[in-house]
C-alpha cells in the first residue's frame, strides 16, 4: 500500500507546483490597462493670500499668554509671514504650523504696536495684538522666538518700519481732514456776501424791468397821441372845403 500511494503523492505535488509556476505573481505588471473606480475633478486650493505680496518669511516658534494659567503656552512651530495686500495696501501678520498648516497667528500690523525684547532673550520678543487666528476677535499677547539673533532683529525692524509707514498714512489722512475742515468753514463765512450780491443783482434786474416798462408806456402814449391828432375836426374841415371847392369848378363847367 505504500509503494502504490508514494507516486499518487509525488503526482499531486508535481501538479501543484505546474499549478503555481502558471499563475502570475501578485505584483507583477500584466500590462492590462487600470482605470480608477471614481473620477475625482481637481479642486482648486486657496489660502487667501494671492491677494498679497509677501515682505517677509522667517521660521519661527510661537507663543501666546494665557491668562487664566498665568504662563506661556506653544502655538506653534512654522513660517512667519508678512503679507501686504495689493489693493488697500494693509499689512497682516500670518503664521502657519509647519506640519498642519494651521493658523497660529493672524492680525494686522497698525501704528500703535511695538515689540520689546523678552526676558533679555535677544533671539525673542512679545507683542499686543487683536488676532483672529480662532475666528474671532480678541486681544492676544504674543512671544515669538526665532533660531538666530538676526532673524529677530530682521523680523523687528520690518514691523517697526511698516508700523512708522501707517503712522505716517493717518497723519496724512487727519491733516487732509483739517485743511477740508478749515475750507468748508472759510466757504460758509463767504456765503453772507454771496447773498448781498444776489439781492444786488436781483434790485438792478427790477430796475431794469421798470424801466423797460416805462419806455413802454411811452410809446404807447405816443402812438395814442399820433392817432388823436388824425382824427381831429380840422381835418374833418379841410376834407369838407376840398369837396365844395371841387363842386364849384364843377359847376362852373356845366355853365
Amino acid at each position: 500500500m505504500a509503494s502504490s500511494t508514494e507516486p499518487t503523492l509525488q503526482k499531486k505535488e508535481e501538479e501543484e507546483e505546474d499549478s503555481t509556476e502558471n499563475q502570475p505573481a501578485e505584483d507583477e505588471d500584466t500590462g492590462a490597462p487600470v482605470a480608477p473606480i471614481v473620477r475625482l475633478q481637481e479642486v482648486a486650493v486657496t489660502t487667501g493670500e494671492e491677494d498679497e505680496d509677501v515682505l517677509l518669511d522667517l521660521k519661527a516658534k510661537l507663543y501666546r499668554f494665557d491668562n487664566g494659567g498665568n504662563q506661556w503656552k506653544e502655538r506653534g512651530v512654522g513660517t512667519v509671514k508678512l503679507l501686504k495686500h495689493k489693493e488697500n495696501g494693509k499689512v497682516r501678520l500670518v503664521m502657519r504650523q509647519s506640519k498642519t498648516l494651521k493658523i497660529c497667528a493672524n492680525h494686522l500690523v497698525l501704528s500703535t504696536m511695538t515689540l520689546q525684547e523678552h526676558a533679555g532673550n535677544e533671539k525673542s520678543c512679545v507683542w499686543h495684538a487683536a488676532d483672529f487666528a480662532d475666528g474671532e476677535l480678541k486681544q492676544e499677547t504674543f512671544c515669538i522666538r526665532f533660531p538666530s539673533i538676526e532673524n529677530c532683529k530682521t523680523f523687528k525692524d520690518k514691523i517697526e518700519e511698516i508700523a512708522e509707514a501707517q503712522q505716517k498714512k493717518v497723519d496724512d489722512r487727519d491733516t487732509a481732514s483739517e485743511l477740508v475742515e478749515k475750507l468748508s468753514i472759510e466757504s460758509k463765512e463767504d456765503k453772507p456776501e454771496d447773498k448781498g450780491a444776489s439781492a444786488t443783482s436781483a434790485e438792478k434786474k427790477v430796475d431794469d424791468s421798470e424801466e423797460a416798462n416805462s419806455v413802454s408806456e411811452l410809446i404807447e402814449k405816443l402812438s395814442v397821441e399820433s392817432k388823436e391828432e388824425e382824427d381831429k375836426p380840422e381835418d374833418k374841415g379841410s376834407s369838407a372845403t376840398s369837396d365844395e371847392v371841387k363842386k364849384g369848378d364843377a359847376k362852373k363847367g356845366s355853365d
